[in-house]
């Protein structure tokens, strides 16, 4: 088991270094074509952790046995990975969508400022906090859905829409510490500690808003000269027909009860089905599903839960030895490199933990959830939506982590000092 353990490390290393350096597959699709599309799949950052999964249970078959790798693999825990696949699709359909902007929309014209920087500035604020109600998945696709005509398309510096991808993830990732049962990293305690949702809003929600309300009025006033006015004329040419109220309040319908049986996956992959019927049946109010983005971040996720079972030898002695200030920045450094939820719940599994060390874990470790693809499970969902927006279309790992370094900073002190 420990040749195992070390070659499931290596592994993760390796998966590690092929996410930051999945834009260099890209450039190489276009060097040589004859392999384009080979380099183009390992370039997708929703396939690395799928591909290096994939190679894991192949070496574990060799080395430990077919039957063991078998059972390895059906003995993690998929119902994160699913459950982010159904929301995903669900959260992006017309209906939705539809509804949300309209609410928005309505907002930002009583917002004492330029329609389209109050709509930015919801995205990047108010969507994100309602992620304690919806989730953070789902919070995540409608943010992303609505901030990608106006920040993420041509017009805008590169180097500004990193900036603001940042403050979405952070924002997102820190914006689900409201409630008890929406923030991946806080689900995986939860019910361990005793942390209900009064506990969270008492201890993290209120200083999560600040950061989130700071964060995103900071990036939208350096976005403001960007962002351009809608052509009313021209989108009531373009515009498709008008959702009925009935369709959109039965797509929320069919996201709430995702939202409540998000931990029973028998039954949110029912009703998805029972979606994925009703938007068949009535196809002029739809738009197309996001299918194919959507099972990419599953395939991702998975890859990440079956990558990432290997690594608690490892990441637990780190956890467990900390004391809470060091705990805070460890959990801060470690989320960038391996799934905050992971580490989390390798907090919980720590008996007699201290009431200030299990702070100190899980603030340090959604503080961080925006300084990589890996830190936080909505955020694979997040580059899938929006990297079309970005030079030859993938976000870079290091754009990504500089663009997360200020907003991050900035939650940390909110939860630290």
């Amino acid at each position: 088991m420990k040749t195992m353990q070390l070659i499931g490390a290596i592994l993760f290393a390796l998966a590690l270094l092929h996410t930051f350096s999945a834009k260099s597959f890209e450039k190489l699709s276009h060097r040589y074509p004859r392999h384009a599309g080979l380099f183009h799949l390992l370039g997708e950052v929703e396939v690395v952790f799928g591909f290096w999964a994939f190679i894991l249970i192949v070496l574990m078959a060799f080395v430990a046995g077919g039957e063991n790798a078998i059972a390895y693999a059906e003995t993690r825990q998929y119902t994160e990975p699913l459950f982010v696949f159904v929301v995903m699709v669900v959260a992006a359909s017309r209906p939705v969508l539809d509804f949300v902007q309209r609410m928005l929309s309505g907002l930002a014209r009583l917002a004492p400022a330029r329609t389209e920087v109050a709509l930015v500035w919801l995205g990047l604020a108010l969507v994100p906090l309602a992620g304690s109600l919806i989730t953070e998945p789902a919070a995540m696709t409608l943010a992303a859905l609505m901030l990608a005509p106006q920040v993420f398309r041509a017009g805008v510096p590169e180097w500004l829409k990193y900036g603001a991808l940042g403050v979405l993830f952070v924002n997102v990732s820190i914006g689900g510490t409201l409630t008890s049962y929406a923030a991946p990293p806080v689900l995986m305690v939860a019910a361990t500690w005793q942390w209900d949702s009064a506990f969270m809003a008492s201890q993290f929600g209120w200083k999560a808003a600040l950061a989130v309300l700071l964060n995103a009025s900071v990036v939208t006033f350096m976005l403001a000269k960007h962002l351009r006015a809608a052509n009313d004329e021209q989108d009531a040419l373009s515009k498709p027909e008008a959702v009925p109220l009935p369709v959109c309040l039965l797509h929320l319908g069919c996201l709430a009860a995702v939202v409540m049986l998000a931990h029973h996956p028998v039954l949110f992959l029912g009703i998805f089905l029972f979606f994925l019927g009703f938007t068949q049946a009535y196809q002029r109010y739809q738009s197309p599903l996001i299918l194919k983005e959507g099972l990419l971040v599953g395939f991702f996720l998975a890859g990440l839960v079956v990558l990432g079972g290997m690594q608690q030898w490892w990441l637990q002695p780190i956890v467990s030895q900390l004391q809470p200030v060091a705990l805070f920045f460890g959990a801060l450094g470690l989320t960038a490199i391996t799934d905050n939820a992971a580490l989390t719940y390798l907090g919980s599994l720590i008996e007699g933990m201290a009431p200030q060390a299990q702070y100190m874990l899980v603030a340090g470790a959604v503080a961080g959830g925006g300084l990589t693809v890996i830190a936080n499970a909505p955020n694979p969902a997040g580059v899938a939506l929006l990297r079309r927006g970005f030079r030859d279309e993938s976000i870079s790992a290091i754009g990504l982590l500089l663009g997360a370094l200020a907003p991050t900073a900035v939650a940390a002190a909110a939860f630290f000092l």
